[in-house]
C-alpha cells in the first residue's frame, strides 16, 4: 500500500544545472499524480523510471510558465505515444484555451481526450476522489490565482489478525464485513467480537502541496496534522522583504506553518536560482521545525503504515 512523493523538479522561475522545475509524482496504491509540469518534467519521469500511462490526473496550481511549460511536451510525448486514455487536468480555466490554441496549432489531432476540471483558487473544495484517495483545493497568497492540493488517503479496513480465518472456519463471503466492523457467529450461535478477529486500520496518510505563496495562516486549518508537508521557500529569511514584495515565503514562513499545522514531516523546495548551497535555508527552517528536509531532484518521500 504505497504513499511515495517523488520529487522531479524543485527549483524556482528557471532552472539551474542541478535543479529542474516544479514537478512531483505522488503515488498512491500505485496511482500516480502529477503536481506541476514546468520545463524538463517528462525528462524526469523518465530518468526516475515513471510509466508515462500511469499519470491519468495532472494538477496545476497556476499560471507561471516554471509551473506549465512542460505540459505542452508531456501532451505531445503522450500523443506520439498513441495514448488511448482520457488525460484529466485540474486547472484553472485559462489553461484550456492556452493548450486547446497549442494543440490545433502543433498536433491538429491527439489519440486521447482531454478531460479539464477547473479550479476555483478562493474556496478549498473537492476536486477528485475515486476509492483510495481523495484531492482538496488549497486557497494560496500568490501575484496570480493559485492553490495547492491535499491528497488524503481513504481509511483503511480493520486487519485480520494472524489464523482467526483457520480458527473460527470464517468463509470468504464473511471476510469483507468482517474487516468493516462486524462481528462472526460461529455454529453453536455465539458472537465473537470484531475485536477478537482483527487489528485496528492503519491511519490514513495525508500530503499536502503548497507552492508559490506568500505566508498565509489562513491554510493552517485546511493541512493541519498531514503527514507530509511541501511548502515552496524561495528565500532565506534575510529576504524577507523581497518575499513579501513577490508573494513568496522565506525558510521561517515555511517552518511556521509547519509548526503552527502540526504536520509530520515538512519539505522545502521552490528555491531561488540565486542559492547554490541550500544549507542555510534548511538550517534556519529546522531552528523552527526540526523534522524538515530539502527538495532534492529525484528524491522520494515515503510515508509509512502506522496504526
Amino acid at each position: 500500500m504505497t504513499f511515495e512523493l517523488t520529487i522531479l523538479g524543485s527549483s524556482s522561475a528557471v532552472p539551474t544545472s542541478k535543479r529542474n522545475l516544479t514537478a512531483h509524482v505522488l503515488n498512491v496504491h500505485e496511482r500516480f499524480f502529477l503536481v506541476d509540469c514546468g520545463e524538463g518534467t517528462q525528462i524526469q519521469i523518465r530518468k526516475n523510471k515513471i510509466r508515462f500511462g500511469k499519470i491519468d490526473h495532472i494538477f496545476i496550481s497556476h499560471l507561471h510558465g516554471d509551473h506549465i511549460f512542460g505540459l505542452f511536451g508531456l501532451i505531445s510525448t503522450f500523443n506520439l505515444l498513441n495514448r488511448d486514455k482520457d488525460l484529466h487536468i485540474y486547472t484553472h480555466p485559462e489553461l484550456e484555451n492556452i493548450l486547446s490554441r497549442h494543440l490545433e496549432y502543433f498536433e491538429r489531432s491527439i489519440s486521447f481526450k482531454i478531460i479539464y476540471h477547473h479550479l476555483n483558487p478562493k474556496l478549498s473544495e473537492l476536486i477528485f476522489e475515486d476509492n483510495k484517495v481523495k484531492v482538496e483545493t488549497i486557497p494560496l497568497k500568490h501575484r496570480i490565482p493559485t492553490c495547492g492540493f491535499k491528497f488524503t488517503e481513504k481509511p483503511h479496513l480493520r486487519n485480520l489478525r494472524k489464523n482467526v480465518v483457520q480458527d473460527y472456519k470464517i468463509p470468504i463471503s464473511k471476510i469483507q464485513d468482517i474487516k468493516e466492523g462486524g462481528d462472526f457467529i460461529i455454529n453453536n450461535g455465539d458472537v465473537v467480537l470484531n475485536d477478537k478477529l482483527t487489528l485496528p486500520p492503519y491511519k490514513s496518510r495525508s500530503y499536502a502541496y503548497c507552492t508559490d505563496t506568500a505566508y498565509s495562516e489562513k491554510i493552517i486549518p485546511i493541512i493541519k496534522n498531514v503527514d507530509l508537508l511541501f511548502h515552496e521557500t524561495t528565500f532565506a529569511k534575510n529576504m524577507k522583504r523581497q518575499a513579501k514584495l513577490t508573494y513568496h515565503s522565506t525558510s521561517e514562513d515555511a517552518a511556521k506553518i509547519a509548526k503552527k499545522a502540526n504536520v509530520g514531516k515538512l519539505i522545502v523546495g521552490h528555491f531561488s536560482a540565486r542559492y547554490k548551497d541550500v544549507s542555510q535555508i534548511i538550517s534556519e527552517a529546522r531552528d523552527l521545525f526540526p523534522n524538515t528536509y530539502s527538495a532534492e531532484d529525484g528524491e522520494k518521500h515515503i510515508v509509512e503504515l502506522t496504526r
